[in-house]
């Protein structure tokens, strides 16, 4: 294999399959991790040039790091490691749901967290390493809607800067990206999924190129570990007291 290599979680849907296409035309060989969605990424891969799936239970965060040192064994350059997928459940600042919590906790931020730690002590790839974790706006404009999720995303934002700190060799780079309101959720219309994508700075779609865009250019590592950018056309620079889901309805 001569392409450089890149893992993407959650990479057959949503933002995450955005991500998987524009690292396919960028000239890499994509790696589509799945949990529930093996037909989705296999379809998708099937449409690119270079590219293959693997299926674990994020959940399980030993075997998700097993998952990452069996491909660190046989990728001769792997540069990237993208943690896009996560959970989306409701509980709120009244009543936390400990189920929702311990899922949130489990595949929002301890799993990537492992998988990064894995990635980063047995990929070997030219140039140096990156890992890219999608956070979210809600870091910087939270609300107290899907209280655990919230959370989860919190933790994970926070292990960016120490495992830049504690990376063992200066090529490396740990990054974050912190999406806005880009596509449906639940049970949106279309309607309503226009009306919240737009409760923005800029008052419009932010489209999930634009993060795919972000992550190709933080694969070159010109900016500092331990750095996120944010992807949501200013959302993250107003107050909102609401989910935008919610925001759409009143």
């Amino acid at each position: 294999m001569t392409k450089p290599a890149v893992l993407i979680t959650g990479g057959a849907k949503r933002i995450g399959a955005s991500i998987t296409r524009a690292f396919s035309a960028a000239g890499w060989h994509v790696i589509i991790h799945y949990g529930q969605s093996r037909s989705a990424a296999e379809s998708l891969a099937a449409t690119l040039p270079s590219a293959e799936c693997v299926g674990c239970d994020l959940a399980d965060g030993n075997a998700a790091a097993a998952m990452v040192e069996t491909l660190a064994a046989r990728l001769p350059d792997w540069r990237m490691l993208v943690n896009s997928a996560a959970v989306f459940r409701y509980d709120d600042a009244t009543a936390l749901d400990p189920d929702v919590l311990t899922e949130a906790m489990a595949v929002n931020a301890q799993t990537p967290t492992q998988m990064a730690q894995a990635f980063l002590n047995h990929a070997r790839a030219q140039g140096g390493r990156r890992v890219i974790n999608l956070t979210d706006m809600k870091l910087a404009n939270p609300n107290p809607d899907f209280f655990s999720y919230t959370m989860a995303k919190h933790a994970l934002a926070a292990t960016v800067k120490m495992l830049a700190m504690a990376a063992t060799s200066a090529a490396d780079r740990i990054y974050a990206i912190a999406p806005g309101a880009m596509l449906p959720s639940f049970d949106q219309s279309p309607e309503e999924h226009l009306k919240s994508g737009c409760l923005n700075l800029l008052h419009r779609l932010t489209d999930p190129a634009e993060v795919a865009e972000a992550a190709l250019f933080l694969s070159a590592g010109w900016l500092g570990s331990g750095e996120t950018i944010f992807v949501d056309s200013g959302q993250h620079l107003l107050t909102q007291h609401r989910d935008v889901l919610y925001l759409a309805r009143s």
